[in-house]
């Protein structure tokens, strides 16, 4: 695991060096979402080039880092896990030494359906391991949730359980 994770970070170094300063890959703007094996990422904080970039769906942390020109000096890299598959329309921030981390999907204080964890999907009101586990895995089965409505589907959610928690998630 480990040598992987320095041969993500190797990879991404390499790609960042070679990658030209100036984000030549930044989107400027689109008024249209993302055709199917696209996806836009907002990447912020301690990048060489911070913007919006457009990626390939499975693309990873590491992935968006590159592309934004790798690390900027004082970038706390080991808060982010390079491996990370990345979610359309989410924003990363990549914190400098001695600020916290946002975790995916909790910048506007929301949970993202479609990129929180076991542990995020439990902090729902009514939400224990079981049914966060049915959530993870109706996304499995049936891909990313395309509004929050979509919770109606998984076993065990119904109308009272959905309106406690609907102001809460965000896809």
């Amino acid at each position: 695991m480990v040598v992987l994770l320095l041969v993500g970070l190797g990879v991404a170094v390499l790609v960042s060096a070679l990658v030209p300063r100036g984000g030549s890959d930044q989107v400027v703007a689109s008024a249209t979402p993302a055709p199917s094996g696209e996806i836009y990422v907002h990447v912020l904080g301690a990048v060489l080039a911070p913007g919006l970039y457009e990626l390939r769906e499975g693309d990873r942390v590491v992935d968006a880092i590159a592309v934004a020109g790798g690390f900027a000096e004082g970038a706390d890299e080991t808060q982010l896990n390079l491996a990370r598959p990345l979610a359309d329309g989410e924003q990363l921030v990549v914190p400098l030494m001695g600020e916290a981390a946002a975790a995916p999907g909790e910048q506007s204080g929301k949970v993202n359906l479609n990129t929180a964890t076991l542990d995020q999907l439990e902090t729902l009101p009514r939400v224990g391991p079981a049914l966060a586990q049915r959530i993870l895995d109706w996304r499995e089965a049936n891909g990313r949730f395309s509004a929050v409505e979509d919770l109606m589907s998984v076993t065990g959610i119904g109308a009272k359980t959905f309106e406690g928690m609907r102001d809460l998630v965000t896809v």
